[in-house]
């Protein structure tokens, strides 16, 4: 087995270990740091440096090599820690950040950023301690006497640490066959193999090694789980060699079980513990990597079953003949629709990772957006726990990054600013999930200045933008949408050039989602996305317009009503509006926007859907209302191509074709086809207005 088989487990650990550096690295606090915090910190560099030394992955391993020695002064009290410090050991994470993604890339890390950053963490131990670190191979200078050393001046090493004769007993515990022999070919690249026995169950190697026990774990550990492996130092037991196959002593007098009682002492109780009841901690941690390819596959597969069920179930429903074999067969698809909905709800459920994944990011956003910009700034973060679909958490973050970035340079005032007019100085920035029916609601809230209507419609005017002091706040302060819209008075690094924020409004779209805004002046901005849990699954309602069957998306829909004459009026060209409850609504006649044959073109006698989207509401035209259900999305760009208003297409339980309604898409094609004055013969034409749509 070649050891570039666990490249990718390395690269995945190590990634989580930069990560949680980088996390406790923005909650540590300069003025009082908490020890277990910056021992923490330490450990994640040196399991990085121990991986990445293991496969070869030399620039990376000298960079958190100086770094770690920094952190080591640091955790022992002999470095003092400040902001600028702090901020150049987030510059090394980043830095180590690329080298790991070029090292994932086959590529060479970048020469320049490890000079640099090799030179500043030197000079930092120069100017704060007083010592050099030339290179990764010069080892931390010598600490100066403590409570946590001996009186010569050198480390206590602890009992997991220290080792006698520099011979250690390492054992595996539960380890594959194919495991174990990749592991004891490491260990002889760490050491001298004095013997080795043992099973599958626990096998037994004595080491001679100058490393440290912390070391070789820190290796082991990128192979395997850290309670399959035991390290305990030796006491002057003479071992005969061995090799693999030598079968294991009798029970009277085996080296490596005599060497274990002699320093059964020195076990922590963690390990002892895990010695105890492997069978209950392997429980405990059991966990497996899988390949989201594979999952997506699984996910796509369970859709195709539910679809295969639902035209099972469309069959059995069409049956006349109600005889005991048919009542037999109705049961029969009854239970396969419950087996199969609780096979779908398991499958997704593993695409589900929580809120936390995206929000663990914009401590350091804020940190170094909030220091450009020369604010003080205080992140809150509620509803980490809340689940969403693993393809929409990953498309959702630059969006929120944009919208946090935002907040900050044009929501929260000076601290000065706030200070003048009543407010602490420090403002805060929330950012919240939550469930809310079958979709997820993500807030960005700040309690700075607000957004000035008439601000806002005096820009918009000047842009060219069609826009009426009539309009409601809600469709106002929509129009920070608009490209090249901003009403910042000068362009900084952060913001102010006009672009960004109709491309996260386009995001969000394209994930099925909408964005809402709540501002008031003075007090504050709230910037709400709301997307669906998933874009496998979705719930809709079934429409019939004509001989054709559509899907609107549930969360959309909010309610239905029978038009009469006197609620409908004219406007200006072609437009058409309805009243409802002193609300005057576009309408939108799908048998027109969409070239539907024989349809009811009488609005009376159709039946008005009320939907909403991009903050506003419209009223849809239908002949009939069918029913809700849950659809599995099929994507049509990728099995045809885009069409406007239309967002994807999903196959009913006849084995028909439905296609899944895009409403802002639709209002916009209606608009154009109005202002155009053409008649669209068939969808093909459709492709004219993707390039040409109204603002």
């Amino acid at each position: 087995m070649d050891i570039a088989d666990f490249f990718d487990t390395f690269f995945e650990e190590a990634e989580e270990l930069l990560s949680d550096m980088e996390q406790h690295l923005l909650e540590l606090d300069v003025d009082d740091p908490d020890s277990e915090q910056l021992n923490a910190i330490f450990r994640a560099a040196h399991s990085i440096k121990g991986g990445a030394g293991t496969f070869g992955f030399t620039v990376l391993q000298k960079t958190t090599h100086i770094l770690e020695n920094l952190l080591d002064y640091a955790r022992k009290g002999e470095l003092t820690l400040r902001a600028d410090l702090v901020d150049t050991f987030l510059e090394a994470k980043d830095i180590m950040h690329e080298q790991l993604d070029a090292y994932r890339s086959e590529e060479e890390p970048n020469q320049e950023a490890f000079e640099r950053i090799c030179q500043t963490l030197q000079q930092i131990a120069l100017d704060e301690i007083g010592e050099k670190l030339d290179g990764p191979a010069i080892p931390a200078a010598e600490p100066k006497a403590s409570p946590g050393q001996s009186e010569n001046g050198t480390e206590a090493k602890s009992s997991e640490e220290q080792t006698v004769n520099g011979q250690l007993l390492v054992a595996l515990l539960n380890v594959e066959d194919k495991d174990r022999i990749l592991l004891v070919e490491e260990l002889e690249q760490l050491g001298e193999v004095q013997s080795q026995s043992g099973d599958a169950k626990r096998y037994e190697v004595i080491l001679k090694s100058s490393d440290s026990a912390d070391d070789i774990e820190a290796v082991m550990c990128f192979i395997i789980e850290p309670d399959q492996i035991e390290i305990t130092a030796v006491e002057g037991v003479a071992v005969e060699p061995a090799t693999p196959e030598t079968e294991a002593p009798p029970p009277a007098a085996p080296a490596p079980q005599a060497a274990a009682e002699n320093t059964a002492s020195k076990v922590s109780p963690a390990k002892a513990a895990a010695k105890e009841k492997p069978k209950k901690a392997a429980a405990e941690s059991s966990s497996i990597r899988v390949s989201v390819d594979k999952v997506d596959q699984i996910i796509n597969l369970v859709g195709e079953l539910i679809i295969t069920q639902s035209m099972l179930d469309q069959t059995v429903s069409d049956l006349e003949d109600q005889s005991v074999g048919n009542s037999s067969l109705q049961n029969g698809m009854s239970l396969l629709q419950r087996n199969a909905r609780d096979l779908q709800e398991a499958v997704m459920s593993i695409r589900m990772i929580p809120m936390e994944f995206v929000f663990s990011r914009f401590p350091r956003v804020v940190r170094d957006t909030a220091g450009k910009l020369g604010k003080e700034i205080e992140l809150i973060t509620e509803g980490k726990s809340t689940e969403l679909d693993k393809s929409l958490v990953e498309r959702i973050t630059d969006p929120l990054t944009h919208l946090v970035r935002n907040s900050l340079d044009h929501g929260v005032e000076m601290p000065d600013v706030r200070e003048a007019i009543g407010k602490p100085r420090t403002g805060k920035l929330t950012l919240s999930a939550r469930h809310q029916g079958g979709n997820i609601l993500i807030e960005v809230r700040d309690d700075g200045a607000g957004m000035d209507r008439d601000r806002l419609l005096a820009k918009a005017r000047e842009n060219g933008l069609n826009v009426s002091d009539t309009m409601s706040d809600e469709e106002v302060f929509q129009l920070i949408f608009a490209p090249g819209f901003s009403t910042a008075n000068e362009v900084t690094d952060v913001s102010g050039r006009g672009v960004g924020m109709d491309v996260v409004k386009r995001n969000i779209q394209s994930m099925g989602g909408r964005v809402e805004i709540q501002s008031k002046l003075g007090e504050g901005t709230n910037t709400r996305i709301v997307l669906p849990l998933t874009l496998a699954i979705l719930d809709g309602m079934s429409i019939k317009v004509g001989g054709e069957t559509f899907i609107l998306p549930l969360s959309t829909v909010l309610e239905s009503l029978q038009p009469s004459k006197d609620d409908m009026y004219a406007m200006a060209g072609d437009d058409v509006v309805i009243k409802v409850r002193d609300e005057y609504l576009p309408v939108i006649a799908i048998h027109e926007v969409l070239n539907v044959e024989n349809a009811i073109t009488d609005p009376t006698k159709s039946i008005a859907v009320i939907v909403q989207g991009e903050g506003r509401r419209y009223a849809m035209l239908v002949d009939e209302l069918i029913g809700q259900q849950q659809v599995v999305v099929k994507n049509l760009e990728d099995n045809y191509r885009k069409v406007p208003g239309i967002s994807a297409a999903t196959i009913l339980g006849d084995g028909s074709v439905a296609l899944i309604l895009d409403i802002t898409g639709l209002h916009r094609l209606s608009r154009y086809k109005k202002e155009a004055g053409k008649k669209v013969v068939n969808n093909q034409n459709l492709s004219i207005f993707k390039e040409a749509e109204p603002s």
